[in-house]
């Protein structure tokens, strides 16, 4: 019987996406423009992450008593307070910080250029989801703990946004998994010396989801079997800071120095290493914080340990003044 051979280039030979030696992708990163006016992949994924995150978490989010009111009044908060802070711990990392940042500051909040950092965002969305929870009268571990169910599962759809723009690129590749970039208007292919273009490199970005997919697996089942407020933001930012410090020996960043110590890494892996020693005492902290205590049964999570409110409901309110 004879044998037929299959050019591997026409296993997967679309448009937008190629399969040969390597994978390659020629998606424009602007899905379609109205003028002036551009609808970016990026962005649309930055919805379509908040839509599904929200979406996935809803049993847990009602097993643990949250009311939809609140949690929608705590997201937009939320929202507002992860574009700034990753878009601001991005720009000051950056080496033309001065001359393009700072001197042009309309472009420190392009946000549709491309350019964030998680951990900005997690830096400032803590405090802010913290404190607006006191004001909802939740629980602000329990609040913390859907807040990092909610990023665990939101991730991968925003990184699919980073696939797709070609801005996390990784060290050049000859692996047969490899991203090959052949858009113009993608932002490997953006400075031609940078030397991104049209060359494999590492699917930096790939990974970053199969990791995010494996947090997940992880933080489910945990979602169920925790009872005390705080283990699973614990537990999600030490598996968060792990994936991002191997990621990072695949990612083509700058190395930086930690004052005098010169280890070979990135700023993102300083930054991994700083949180998880500083989640070691954080942890045995939290574990003796009011707010901490495990939940008994038939008690509602969201607002255990809460003082009630002194301010009545509206009903016996009206029930009262009617008496009156």
């Amino acid at each position: 019987m004879q044998c037929f051979s299959v050019p591997l280039a026409f296993l997967i030979n679309w448009n937008w996406v190629q399969i040969s030696s390597y994978i390659h992708i020629n998606m424009n990163p602007v899905l379609f423009s109205l003028g002036p006016l551009a609808l970016r992949w990026y962005g649309l994924m930055y919805v379509v992450a908040i839509v599904m995150g929200l979406w996935l978490i809803r049993r847990y989010t009602t097993r643990q008593g949250f009311q939809e009111d609140q949690i929608y009044r705590m997201l937009w908060w939320c929202v507002v307070a992860g574009l700034l802070g990753g878009r601001l711990y991005f720009v000051i990392q950056q080496p033309d910080l001065v001359q393009n940042y700072l001197l042009k500051p309309q472009h420190i909040l392009a946000t549709w250029e491309g350019g964030m950092a998680f951990y900005g965002a997690v830096f400032l969305i803590m405090p802010v989801l913290f404190w607006r929870a006191l004001k909802e009268r939740l629980n602000p571990l329990v609040t913390l703990d859907a807040g990092a169910l909610f990023a665990a599962v939101a991730q991968p759809f925003a990184r699919l946004g980073n696939l797709i723009n070609g801005d996390i690129i990784g060290y050049p590749s000859t692996l047969p998994w490899s991203t090959v970039y052949d858009n113009p208007a993608s932002w490997a292919c953006q400075n031609l010396a940078d030397g991104t273009c049209h060359v494999p490199v590492q699917p930096a970005a790939g990974y970053e989801i199969l990791l995010n997919l494996v947090l997940i697996g992880v933080l489910l089942p945990l979602a169920r079997r925790y009872h005390r407020p705080g283990m699973l933001l614990l537990t999600y930012l030490c598996g968060y800071v792990i994936a991002q410090f191997l990621v990072f020996f695949t990612r083509a960043n700058i190395v930086v120095p930690l004052f005098t110590l010169d280890w070979g890494l990135k700023q993102a892996q300083w930054t991994s290493l700083l949180i998880l020693l500083l989640l070691i005492p954080l942890t045995l902290w939290v574990r003796h914080w009011r707010f901490a205590q495990p939940i008994p049964p038939g008690e509602i999570p969201a607002t255990y340990g809460m003082p009630p409110s002194r301010r009545l409901p509206l009903f016996i309110e009206k029930e009262q003044h009617s008496e009156q």
